[in-house]
């Protein structure tokens, strides 16, 4: 089992992260541990297929450190069930080191009290639901919450924050190169209370090994299971394509008019912003809209080095316990 350590002065023992008596592809390194005790995940690289929530139920601790402002900070991470339902509780730390750019986060990270509930059986709907700047998207193995669309958008505010019409045309893509949303080397930074979460590939919990198929990584707010970006194709393990191309090959942009507004940002269909991408069926990509599809009989999202990047609409219902709580 792969594991990459921190270089601290601490000393971590890290536990295969298994919920019952099966090896979950976690090798000869598994610990014989009773299902009650609380498994250190601390740099783990997640190595389990296994697509029912269940099959994670524990208590998980880790280790991490805010390299900028030189603190550690102790992640905590329960998931339990009741009835056919998965309870994930979290204090939202990650379970590696954060931080670590050039200019350190604006808002300080700081522990939560969040908790979030999906269907053991997630059931595909008969029309897909739209992101939005309300719920979250997805809760990862290691407690991170997933949040996609960022609050800038050209012409608005102050262009990063202050755009919360999900509508609003020209909204910025968090994860282009093009743009500077202060994130780290795992895709994530703060929000304003204090919450890390990822924009798109943590980079952290799952291996780019191109021989096996990639690990379980996560829960999308609809119960549908999250996966790396490798995928076996018939005996063939390979990257998930996504589906999404840059609108007119990348030509010149076309204004939009939203509510009696004309917003001009010019330029070219680049990716700087989510307007710039369309979903083409046949543009060779593996996956749906959602940027999900079925292998195995079973439907997941795949994280893609492209837009989307992990999912970009639900294939079934989110839960209600995603949706964000309304500042006072």
């Amino acid at each position: 089992m792969k594991k990459t350590m921190t270089i601290m002065a601490i000393v971590v023992s890290l536990s295969a992260c298994t919920s019952d008596d099966h090896d979950h592809g976690q090798g000869s390194n598994h610990t014989h541990e009773t299902e009650t005790s609380v498994k250190d995940i601390t740099n783990l690289i997640f190595t389990s297929t296994a697509s029912n929530c269940a099959e994670y139920a524990n208590e998980y601790k880790s280790i991490s450190k805010d390299i900028n402002e030189n603190s550690v900070y102790s992640g905590s991470l329960k998931i339990s069930l009741e009835g056919d339902k998965c309870i994930f509780t979290t204090n939202a730390i990650p379970n590696h080191d954060f931080n670590d750019a050039d200019k350190s986060f604006h808002n300080k990270v700081s522990e939560q009290d969040i908790t979030y509930t999906i269907p053991q059986s997630p059931v595909v709907s008969s029309k897909v639901t739209k992101l939005g700047l309300r719920t979250d998207n997805a809760i990862f193995l290691n407690g991170v919450k997933l949040d996609v669309m960022a609050a800038g958008c050209f012409g608005i505010g102050r262009g990063f924050i202050g755009c919360g019409d999900d509508g609003q045309p020209f909204r910025y893509d968090p994860m282009s190169k093009l743009n500077s949303f202060g994130v780290d080397s795992h895709n994530a930074h703060t929000q304003p209370d204090g919450t890390y979460h990822y924009h798109g590939n943590p980079l952290a919990m799952f291996s780019e090994n191109s021989t096996v198929a990639s690990p379980l990584i996560g829960f999308a707010a609809d119960g549908f299971p999250i996966y790396g970006s490798y995928f076996d194709e018939n005996g063939t393990i390979r990257k998930a394509k996504s589906s999404y191309v840059f609108k007119d090959n990348g030509g010149p942009r076309v204004d939009i008019t939203y509510k009696g507004k004309t917003y001009s940002p010019g330029g070219v269909y680049d990716g700087k912003y989510i307007d710039d991408f369309v979903y083409s069926a046949s543009s060779g990509g593996d996956l749906d809209q959602c940027n999900g599809m079925t292998v195995n009989g079973k439907y997941a999202y795949y994280v893609t080095d492209t837009y989307p990047w992990v999912l970009n609409c639900f294939t079934g219902t989110p839960d209600s316990s995603f949706n964000k709580k309304r500042r006072r």
